[in-house]
């Protein structure tokens, strides 16, 4: 397989994971969600499915980049992939939490582990390639934001 096709095969398999996490969030986001009370710094409902498409997008190149690199260091991509799987899991396990059981702190609990697990991928990511690991820094950053926003939230609303 070819680098690109891997890269594509990535990109693609991210951003299913995000559509089918964007139907467990769509009915909360249009009854549940506009009845929280937020913190002044939460952007328009229209900012998250940019950012996160972007940040999908992101993640399949990296993982795709790292995916390629199999034949030179199998060991290293094979634990970066599965750190990968993991943390791509917990993210959708995170819309499950918050908008499907309208649960803020049980999301609060897990986006922390969360971060530390796509911390984790970005470590091993860069080992293998740099530039896997730098696509992961934007997403780091918006899951550090994410991860204030979900804890006022739950703050304003306890």
């Amino acid at each position: 397989m070819s680098k690109l096709y891997k890269i594509l095969v990535m990109v693609v398999t991210c951003l299913v994971v995000g559509y089918l996490s964007s139907n467990v969030t769509q009915t909360s986001v249009n009854t549940w969600y506009p009845t929280l009370n937020k913190p002044s710094f939460t952007p328009p409902n229209w900012a998250f499915p940019v950012a996160w498409t972007t940040l999908y997008i992101f993640m399949g190149i990296a993982a795709g980049l790292v995916w390629g690199r199999i034949e030179y260091e199998a060991d290293v991509v094979r634990k970066s992939l599965t750190y990968f799987a993991i943390q791509l899991a917990l993210n959708a396990l995170w819309s499950y939490l918050f908008f499907g059981l309208k649960n803020p702190l049980l999301a609060l609990i897990e986006i922390v582990l969360l971060w530390l697990m796509i911390y984790e991928t970005y470590a091993q990511f860069k080992k293998v390639s740099k530039i896997a690991g730098y696509l992961f820094i934007p997403y780091l950053i918006w899951v550090t934001y994410a991860s204030a926003l979900n804890a006022s939230i739950w703050w304003l609303n306890k």
